[in-house]
């Protein structure tokens, strides 16, 4: 196995070093590749003194953004993720790569504990994301939004064009992973404190961490969401209809609308599913 160990970092010149020591001295990696995001500190100077390879952007562009560039940039035949903050840990990642060698997977993921959580806000917000996306895929998830994570690159790369260019990059690749029927694998890891100033804005990052919940939702499989929707609806016209008819003996309006609504939730989702399908398919 031949391993490319990419860091998106944006400023975090006060806890690279630490972690690229630990990377250099790994078997089975191939590279390590530093994208500087557009950083303001010596980011990109420090990475080159420990010997990884720099790809800089001029302009942060985002998370997403710095993994698709490393991603494209990277030679390995498997690509290994981790933040560059000193969260994850290197001498965790032959835990990642044994996990694969035992199972066969296309995708380790590290799955943080309540420990390694920042945060009861945090906590709570990825608990949601995980039964959320267990209950849709069929499949217990325990780390839906872990950035410390294994995957083989020619299938990552089917789904790169899905991929958004800031946050979210680690709930959208594990559900395309699972929509594809690829194997994905957990392992337990041990996460410390970042270094440095977070990147992660309470109010305004925690109302795009909401719309993910709804993205996670309709990415697998719209149909599962907007179904229930669909029934709900009908049910709740046809026992209005029941109601007036048998206390009035007429069919109101709102029993009209309800089932109307219901027909029309159905048939977007059905749209959504095929869209969906659509954007699965590799770009040629």
């Amino acid at each position: 196995m031949r391993v490319s160990v990419i860091l998106p970092a944006k400023n975090e010149a006060s806890g690279l070093a630490g972690v690229l020591e630990g990377l250099m001295t790994l078997e089975n990696v191939c590279e390590v590749i530093v994208v500087d995001d557009g950083s303001e500190d010596l980011t990109g100077e420090i990475a080159q003194q420990y010997g990884a390879k720099v790809v800089r952007h001029h302009r942060s562009r985002g998370n997403g953004a710095a993994i698709k560039t490393g991603a494209r940039n990277a030679v390995g035949d498997w690509i290994l993720f981790m933040d560059a903050d000193g969260q994850h840990q290197p001498s965790e990642i032959p835990l990642l790569i044994n996990r694969q060698f035992e199972t066969g997977a296309e995708m380790v993921v590290g799955a943080r504990d309540r420990a390694g959580q920042s945060g009861v806000p945090r906590l709570l917000a990825n608990s949601i994301y995980n039964k959320l996306a267990s209950v849709v895929t069929g499949s217990t998830i325990l780390d839906l939004t872990s950035g410390f994570r294994l995957v083989e690159k020619a299938k990552f790369m089917e789904f790169i064009h899905l991929l958004p260019n800031k946050f979210s990059y680690p709930t959208t690749s594990t559900m395309a992973f699972f929509r594809a029927g690829y194997a994905v694998e957990y392992v337990n890891v041990n996460v410390k404190k970042r270094i440095g100033e977070s990147h992660v804005k309470p109010i305004k990052d925690g109302l795009k961490f909401l719309l993910i919940i709804f993205k996670i939702a309709t990415l697998y499989s719209p149909l599962k969401v907007f179904v229930p929707f669909s029934v709900f609806f009908f049910v709740l016209g046809l026992a209005r209809y029941v109601y007036t008819y048998i206390s009035e003996g007429t069919f109101t309006n709102m029993s009209a609308l309800l089932m109307v609504t219901a027909v029309q939730v159905f048939l977007i989702g059905l749209v959504s599913e095929q869209v969906s399908a659509i954007g699965y398919k590799k770009p040629n």
